[in-house]
């Protein structure tokens, strides 16, 4: 898979080396000449250019990627990226960083973001997710289709506690992804049955959290 990516600060080669690492194609690009560190990742691509130009796009091959990633600090550039990325290159995939969460609202399909990913909301999530059972806690936004992931640790007098996947009656737009059991990670299937502290992660539509929530939330 090749994967651009537009930031090659701190953000941009972290990411960059994980993608490296699991076998992909990355290229990091950048105006800043002190933002090419080369040495840093040397097995990306670098380029130095202002990714908000049709002209530098180009050049990237932008046409080529599988995946964008609008990775800079600034949401303004983050936008521009994504929106060049998605309408004059038809990438399939855009996944953009949000450093203001007062933007996160504009981060949606109609600037070309297919995944929106909030820092501060994610952090916030994951402390709720560490002290929470029983509340939903959404992780991650998708823009298009207004789909989320979300988690809920399973409390012990859930009333689906003890019960086979296949026999839940589930909302409709949602799907188990997947259970998280002490250290396993398990692939649903519907014989599996449901038990208490199970993390379950789902993707689920907006509208449909508040039915799952109250589908595994305790007993009343």
């Amino acid at each position: 898979m090749r994967v651009a990516i537009a930031g090659a600060g701190a953000v941009g080669r972290s990411i960059a080396g994980e993608l490296l690492e699991n076998g992909h194609e990355v290229l990091l690009v950048d105006k800043a000449p002190t933002a090419i560190s080369v040495e840093r990742v040397p097995q990306a691509e670098w380029l130095l250019a202002d990714a908000c130009e049709i002209t530098s796009l180009d050049e990237a091959a932008l046409q080529r990627c599988n995946v964008v990633i609008a990775a800079t600090g600034d949401d303004k550039v983050n936008l521009v990226v994504s929106l060049l990325a998605k309408t004059e290159y038809g990438v399939p995939r855009v996944v953009a960083r949000v450093n203001n969460p007062k933007n996160e609202w504009l981060f949606n399909e109609s600037w070309g973001v297919d995944v929106a990913v909030s820092t501060p909301r994610l952090m916030s999530a994951l402390v709720e997710e560490a002290v929470s059972v029983g509340d939903l806690v959404r992780l991650l936004r998708f823009s298009h289709g207004d789909a989320n992931l979300v988690e809920l640790t399973l409390p012990p007098d859930s009333s689906v506690a003890g019960t086979q996947i296949s026999e839940i009656s589930w909302p409709e737009d949602t799907s188990l992804v997947t259970i998280i059991r002490g250290n396993r990670v398990l692939t649903p299937h519907g014989e599996e049955t449901l038990e208490p502290g199970d993390e379950l992660l789902f993707v689920a539509a907006q509208a449909r959290e508040e039915q799952l929530e109250d589908l595994l939330q305790a007993r009343h």
